[in-house]
């Protein structure tokens, strides 16, 4: 594992770094962003291996976690150097399956991860050093699917999503063990059929919203920050019904991720109707814009989000790269980067201020399978 091309400057000042994984090609791409135009800089390659895919930042900015899920299942410890944004392999450490999905709590010392194919979540220690070199301290299996697993805002609390079996699980992390424990009530039950997915939770940690892969829906839930337990509030669809699109399917069984995957680059729906596919979610750093991803029509919706309460108003769609399956909205909140699983490029766009409306800044190259992003900013 190494980089396999040597730091190119970015722009001059530029502190900000861009990574994007790309599953296929087995590469972290990595990029220098300028801070006024968000303008990208190809600056190196990382060479994680095949199936690189999700990735998350340690919370003092030092790190890099990346999950590779062609076998063996493991999890990189990938130094981040603040100058060049260059990174390096400083651990490895086993994982239980093949994870979609990896988040750290707010201390940086655990981190957290979910298993499609296996059915569970799985908590692996860091170090004082920032590694990750053990295994998992606990495994949890749960319903169909588990999809993502995050973190309240204020530590206390741990989300995770079952997509097969329409529940999102709701745990309380204690703060002596690092061990999650179920919160009264363990879970909550979204619509039947909406396959919850991916979840962001709003700045003040009021709201927790849910994209449903199969129908499209974000479930805006308020956030009992003195229980930890999720209430629904709304839900309000993504994707519009001149799209022409009818909801997904969950699949009937875990996916055979213990076996040898064709593609690492997920594959559309197969039959004949041209079904709902959504993927990621993120909120605006001042909480007043939501974006999600569509899959089937590579698309980006926008909403709104009103003050105070959190209640969202769907404003409208936006193309983007083909297949998109990750967004990131960089610490400014003034940038969002998108890529798609089956485009050979990553896009930025600008985010207006006053209404959250985005303009493209510009398409970047990108190796094969693009998933993952990851933003970070030095001072």
């Amino acid at each position: 594992m190494a980089i396999l091309t040597a730091f190119v400057p970015g722009p001059a000042g530029a502190k900000t770094f861009v990574y994007v994984s790309a599953a296929t090609d087995g590469m972290i791409d990595a990029y220098a962003m300028d801070d006024k135009t968000g303008e990208l800089t190809p600056t190196s390659k990382f060479d994680a291996g095949k199936m690189v895919m999700p990735m998350t930042v340690s919370p003092d900015k030092k790190h890099l976690y990346a999950i590779i899920r062609s076998q063996p299942y493991r999890v990189l410890s990938l130094a981040i150097d603040p100058a060049t944004g260059g990174l390096k392999q400083d651990a490895v450490a086993a994982l239980p399956d093949s994870m979609p999905y990896v988040s750290t709590d707010i201390t940086g010392r655990l981190l957290f991860t979910s298993s499609y194919g296996g059915n569970k979540l799985a908590v692996l220690p860091i170090n004082a050093e920032g590694l990750v070199v053990d295994g998992a301290r606990q495994v949890i299996a749960t319903g169909r699917n588990a999809h993502s697993i995050v973190n309240d805002r204020s530590g206390k609390y741990v989300f995770a999503t079952n997509l097969g079996s329409d529940v999102i699980l709701q745990f309380v992390l204690n703060p002596q063990t690092g061990m999650l424990e179920p919160n009264d009530p363990p879970s909550v039950k979204t619509t039947s059929g909406f396959g919850p997915r991916h979840i962001a939770i709003s700045p003040d940690n009021k709201s927790v919203y849910v994209i449903t892969e199969l129908t499209g829906h974000v479930i805006h839930y308020t956030l009992d920050n003195a229980k930890g337990t999720l209430s629904e509030m709304e839900s309000i669809a993504s994707v519009p019904a001149s799209a022409g699109l009818v909801p997904g399917i969950a699949p009937p069984s875990p996916l055979p991720f213990n076996a040898p995957l064709a593609s690492a680059v997920q594959k559309a729906p197969t039959d004949t109707e041209p079904r709902i596919w959504a993927a990621d979610i993120g909120i605006t750093p001042d909480g007043k814009f939501l974006y999600t991803t569509e899959r089937k029509t590579s698309t980006i919706a926008l909403f709104s989000v009103a003050s105070g309460t959190g209640k969202l108003t769907y404003i409208t769609n936006f193309p983007t790269e083909k297949q998109p399956r990750g967004i990131r909205i960089d610490a400014s909140g003034r940038f969002l980067i998108a890529s798609g699983e089956t485009s050979d490029k990553v896009a930025v766009y600008a985010i207006k201020q006053t209404d959250g409306t985005l303009t493209t800044v510009g398409r970047y190259p990108v190796d094969a399978g693009a998933n993952w992003i990851e933003i970070i900013s030095f001072p």
